[in-house]
């Protein structure tokens, strides 16, 4: 069932987030005065076309690209107050990240880059971790892959220990870049209804960068951006910068 996020308290807001690159005459905007709520159990999609800014805004939301100006808040908190080391003490307790480009360790096998999250990041017994780590290569089809590195495994077997590794502590936030890019869309489809299972079943905030329409149907809120103006669903952008567009990249 999906949560009316009218009736919960957002877990996150983003409060005139403005980033940009270069300066003088070679400045552009990424993303330009967004505002934004995410709910708890709720999983969001934010689309839009390439060079639109949505890796940037997932950047700045999760705490890993400092904006220029704005505030976000999770939990209250204001990610962009904290000292680095408050904040990447944060992001370990609190955020899961699927990265585009995975950022798998290479001398790590699928099975040690999940066991290292719980031990590490949840303090958990070795038993526990082999446990929990069991369970998720199983649900990513990844049991007979579990001793593969990543140079011997496929981009779409990274993909899922990727994605395996960001859940598998069950963080109160997921920020996923394109986590289906790498998949067919049979281990697409499930990939998203793991997500939205996160969201749903375990009270998570999930925000989901991808240019795949196929996700649309799974998902309970599309966001847009266009030209660094952020907007929902088909509405148009309710707010212009001037009287020339913005122009935009990354």
């Amino acid at each position: 069932m999906q949560m009316d996020a009218r009736t919960t308290t957002s877990t996150m807001k983003a409060c005139g987030v403005t980033r940009s690159f270069g300066s003088g005459d070679t400045k552009i905007y990424a993303i330009r005065n967004v505002s934004l709520e995410l709910h708890p159990g709720q999983i969001a999609l934010l689309m839009g076309p390439s060079g639109s800014g949505k890796s940037t805004l997932l950047a700045v939301l999760s705490g890993l690209l400092h904006p220029d100006s704005g505030n976000v808040l999770a939990h209250d908190q204001d990610l962009w107050a904290m000292t680095e080391r408050q904040r990447e003490a944060f992001r370990l307790q609190h955020f899961g990240f699927i990265f585009q480009g995975y950022n798998l360790f290479a001398a790590l096998t699928a099975r040690e880059q999940m066991e290292m999250i719980l031990r590490w990041g949840n303090g958990a017994s070795a038993k526990e971790a082999r446990e929990k780590t069991d369970d998720m290569l199983g649900m990513l089809g990844l049991t007979n892959r579990a001793h593969l590195r990543p140079l011997q495994m496929s981009g779409g077997e990274k993909q899922r220990v990727a994605i395996g590794r960001a859940l598998i502590k069950q963080p109160g936030f997921v920020f996923a870049d394109e986590p289906t890019s790498a998949l067919d869309w049979k281990h697409g489809q499930h990939v998203i209804e793991l997500l939205r299972a996160a969201a749903h079943d375990q009270g998570s905030t999930i925000l989901v960068v991808a240019h795949d329409s196929r996700i649309v149907p799974f998902v309970d809120r599309v966001l847009q951006l266009e030209d660094g103006i952020l907007f929902e669903g088909s509405e148009k952008p309710v707010e212009m910068f001037g009287d020339n567009p913005v122009q935009t990249s990354f």
